[in-house]
C-alpha cells in the first residue's frame, strides 16, 4: 500500500491532538493518509499499552486512515540512531509518501523533539540506494525519499510557518481525541490525574486551535513548521 501522506509520531494520540483536522481535510480532498506510532506509550500515567492500541485503532477509524502501524519502540528510551532508523526506513519505503507529518522539533516531552529528528533522518536515508531493506513480503525495496516533511505544533507555543484551516473538521478532530478515553478528560475515570487528563487541557487544545485559526482569519487551525522555504505558484491560493 502506498499513500500520499504519512503521519509519524512518538505516541498514540499525538497525531489526533496535533493534526487530525488536517488529515480529515486531506482525505476529503481524495488523498490517502497512513499513520505510524513509534511507541505504545507504555510509560503514560494512565491506561495500558493494550488499551492505547485499541484507542489508536478507533482514532484511525475516525480519521479514515488507510493504515496505522506501531513500531514498538521503547517509550522514553528510543533514540535517533542507526538501529531505530533502519527499523523505520522499510515503512517509509513501503508507504512511499510524498509528504510526511511528524512531531514538533522542540517540546515539553523529550520524546517529541527526538522523534522529529529520527523521522527527518530516516526519511533522508530512505532515499539512499545503498541502504538495502526488504519489505513485509520479503522482497527488496526501492529507495524513496518524501518530498516534504512538516512538523506539527504540540505543547509549546512555536511560530508556525503555515496554518491549515480545519474549521469544517473541528468536531471530527475532537471525536478522534476522545477515542483515547484512558488519556483525556473523563469524569468517570478513577485513574491518577495526568498532565493531559483534566478538563483544562482540553480547553487548551481548543484555545491553541482557535489561536492558529485566528492568525489566518478562520475559526480553527492547525499550525506546522517547515525546515525548508515554502513557495507557491498561485498567490490566489493563499487565504
Amino acid at each position: 500500500m502506498t499513500v500520499d501522506v504519512l503521519a509519524i509520531a512518538a505516541h498514540p494520540d499525538d497525531i489526533e491532538m496535533s493534526c487530525a483536522g488536517t488529515i480529515l481535510s486531506l482525505i476529503e480532498q481524495g488523498k490517502t493518509v497512513a499513520g505510524i506510532d513509534l511507541t505504545r506509550g507504555e510509560l503514560g500515567t494512565r491506561g495500558t499499552p493494550e488499551i492505547r492500541l485499541q484507542e489508536a485503532t478507533e482514532g484511525a477509524r475516525i480519521m479514515n486512515l488507510s493504515a496505522r502501524e506501531n513500531m514498538g519502540f521503547r517509550d522514553a528510551f528510543f533514540r535517533n540512531d542507526e538501529e531505530h532508523q533502519l527499523a523505520l526506513i522499510p515503512l517509509i519505503r513501503q508507504f512511499r509518501p510524498e509528504i510526511v507529518i511528524t512531531n514538533t522539533p522542540d517540546d515539553r516531552h523529550p520524546d517529541h523533539g527526538r522523534a522529529s529528528e529520527l523521522v527527518i533522518d530516516a526519511c533522508f536515508y530512505a532515499g539512499l540506494r545503498q541502504i538495502k531493506t526488504v519489505g513485509k513480503d520479503g522482497q527488496p525495496q526501492e529507495a524513496h525519499r518524501p518530498k516534504f516533511i512538516y512538523s506539527f505544533i504540540q505543547d509549546r507555543t512555536l511560530k508556525p510557518d503555515f496554518i491549515v484551516d480545519i474549521t469544517p473538521y473541528w468536531q471530527g478532530k475532537i471525536a478522534a481525541i476522545k477515542a483515547y478515553k484512558s488519556q483525556f478528560f473523563n469524569p468517570e475515570s478513577t485513574e491518577p490525574e495526568s498532565y493531559i487528563s483534566g478538563e483544562p487541557f482540553m480547553k487548551f487544545l481548543e484555545s491553541r486551535s482557535r489561536e492558529h485559526g485566528h492568525m489566518i482569519g478562520v475559526e480553527f487551525g492547525e499550525g506546522f513548521i517547515s525546515r525548508r522555504m515554502l513557495g507557491v505558484k498561485d498567490l490566489f491560493s493563499l487565504i
